[in-house]
């Protein structure tokens, strides 16, 4: 039987009084690459940050390896096995990209990414472990930013918008390394605007509109025309507008 990583159920969350999700429902299990697509603030990154543990949950189940993240801060969920790539990369300015890279370790979780091994999965990094980020390409900065999460080890990798900003030459760059990092047993879950990069890097997909899932479906037999309708709410856009 497949171990499920990540179970949730019914989730709603909140900013104060307002609701940016709607009732999802989720699973991910052990190996898979699952994306959430969905138009800007269809509520993808909350859900995603909820996961981390940084926007409360108001109602429903968030399970984590069958165990209750209720009440889990978001340091503990590091601790566990999830670690977040937040939109924006927030790479540490002031330290090199090798000591940006050790703070993603602080946590000591047993596993097999290093230095030596993210510095192999993201081959653009090798000569630049002495520079600061100031003088980095966007590329370069996600590299670091999906390094320094797997320097934590985590059993669940979350990406929030890998590819915004970056030019799609790049984007396929950064996206190249995911069949390796799940080679060592790290599961994905990616937040993505763009549906096409958004299918080809995952098994399976779940779409937002408005807070809540509008259409989920296995990458392999996704209907577009079905995308486009759950992507916008709207029927007879064409493919091309989605992505």
């Amino acid at each position: 039987m497949t171990e499920r990583v990540l179970e949730i159920a019914g989730a709603d969350i909140r900013y104060g009084d307002f609701q940016a999700v709607f009732g999802v429902d989720l699973h991910i299990d052990v190996g898979e690459t699952v994306a959430v697509i969905g138009a800007n603030g269809a509520g993808k990154s909350t859900l995603l940050n909820s996961i981390a543990g940084l926007v409360p949950m108001h109602a429903g189940t968030m399970l984590f390896h069958g165990r209750t993240l209720a009440g889990v801060p978001a340091y503990d969920r590091v601790t566990s096995g999830i670690a977040l790539v937040p939109e924006g990369r927030h790479i540490f300015a002031s330290l090199t990209v090798e000591e940006n890279l050790r703070i993603g370790a602080h946590t000591r979780r047993p596993g097999p990414w290093n230095i030596e091994r993210v510095v192999a999965a993201f081959p653009l990094l090798d000569k630049l472990l002495a520079r600061q980020p100031a003088g980095l390409s966007g590329g370069e900065r996600q590299a670091l930013a999906i390094a320094r999460g797997l320097m934590a080890n985590p059993d669940l990798l979350l990406l929030d918008e890998a590819s915004l900003g970056l030019a799609p030459i790049v984007v396929r760059q950064v996206y190249d390394a995911i069949p390796e990092i799940r080679a060592e047993g790290t599961t994905v879950l990616v937040v993505e605007q763009d549906v096409n990069q958004a299918l080809a890097i995952s098994d399976r997909f779940y779409c937002m509109l408005e807070g809540a899932i509008s259409l989920t479906g296995d990458t392999a037999t996704a209907d577009r025309a079905a995308i486009t309708e759950a992507y916008f709410g709207v029927e007879g856009m064409t493919n091309d507008e989605v992505a």
